[in-house]
């Protein structure tokens, strides 16, 4: 007989204690439900991520822990974002567990399609991404927006799967390869593409979030997607390398055209044209410079090697799975 695998369900929360009281029962139901279907080994766990809240998540996620033992919960010694708390659970488990299904604990991803992730993990599937059928709970800017920035992290050679974001199955096999990826400006959704290994996508439909408020505002949604392209890609800087070949290219064709009109007679001043060229120009310099600066300052980060993560707290001990 084939041996289940021990899945462990990471879920990360940020002051989100009233959404876990409601998606914690139904993440164990699930897990519950794949047990009695023999699709997933008895001691599988559900893994709360508390991102060093300020509510009372830790106190439920405790709790939840001393009434069933397929509970477990760590907490981050301080809030060091999403991406983070993700990389801190899926790190907890790469030892513990076969598989790791990481996923929001807003409800507004469909629970359901970890049956075709677990299934599809049984057919020789290491990663199976989560991905969106449709957008059409977003508003149109939201849905323009993102449509537009994942053709754009495709054109810039980053191997994002289109409409997925942190709703994935992944093997303890590929997280044993997926820690030495040491980088500290994590984009974990163009991250895992790089590991290899066979993959696939299970479509479902996304939600309404349940309860609370999100906490990720449009400034940390453009801050997330702006350091997933400059954490992936170095294309900007050709991009810079490009654009300041034309600019010069065509400075010094403007530099023959005025020497030209000036012996010839036809020399004449235009404040209005000049100031038009030295503002084009200084914008094109000072934004070349930020995205080069953006690029040093990644570097300064990644040599001085900081924790990622730093677990205060657990409702285990750590030396027992």
């Amino acid at each position: 007989m084939e041996k289940l695998p021990k899945l462990w369900i990471i879920t990360p929360c940020y002051n989100d204690g009233s959404v876990i009281e409601i998606t914690g029962p139904q993440f164990l139901e699930k897990l519950k439900q794949l047990i009695k279907e023999n699709l997933i080994h008895e001691e599988s766990k559900v893994l709360f991520v508390d991102d060093g809240s300020s509510d009372n998540s830790w106190e439920i996620i405790s709790k939840f822990a001393k009434e069933d033992p397929h509970y477990i919960g760590i907490q981050q010694s301080r809030n060091r974002g999403h991406q983070n708390a993700v990389l801190a659970g899926l790190m907890e488990a790469k030892d513990r567990c076969d598989i790791t299904i990481s996923i929001d604990c807003d409800g507004q991803d469909d629970i359901n399609a970890m049956d075709d992730m677990v299934k599809a993990y049984h057919d020789g599937c290491e990663i199976v991404y989560g991905v969106r059928a449709n957008r059409d709970t977003d508003t149109w800017f939201k849905r323009s927006t993102a449509q537009g920035y994942y053709k754009l992290l495709n054109s810039l050679g980053v191997e994002a799967v289109y409409n997925h974001a942190d709703y994935r199955l992944v093997s303890s096999r590929v997280l044993q390869h997926f820690a030495d990826f040491e980088e500290v400006n994590l984009f974990l959704r163009g991250m895992f593409p790089l590991v290899g290994f066979k993959s696939t996508s299970v479509y479902y439909k996304r939600y309404e979030r349940i309860a609370g408020e999100s906490h990720y505002t449009l400034g940390k949604m453009v801050a997330l997607a702006w350091n997933g392209i400059t954490s992936l890609s170095i294309k900007p800087i050709h991009i810079i390398s490009v654009l300041g070949s034309i600019i010069s290219v065509l400075g010094f064709v403007g530099i023959i055209w005025a020497i030209v009109r000036t012996l010839t007679g036809h020399g004449a001043t235009g404040w209005a044209s000049t100031i038009c060229i030295i503002l084009f120009l200084g914008g094109i310099q000072l934004f070349s410079l930020g995205v080069i600066g953006e690029y040093v300052g990644k570097t300064y980060l990644e040599t001085k090697r900081r924790p990622r993560y730093i677990i205060s707290e657990r409702t285990y001990e750590e030396d027992k799975n």
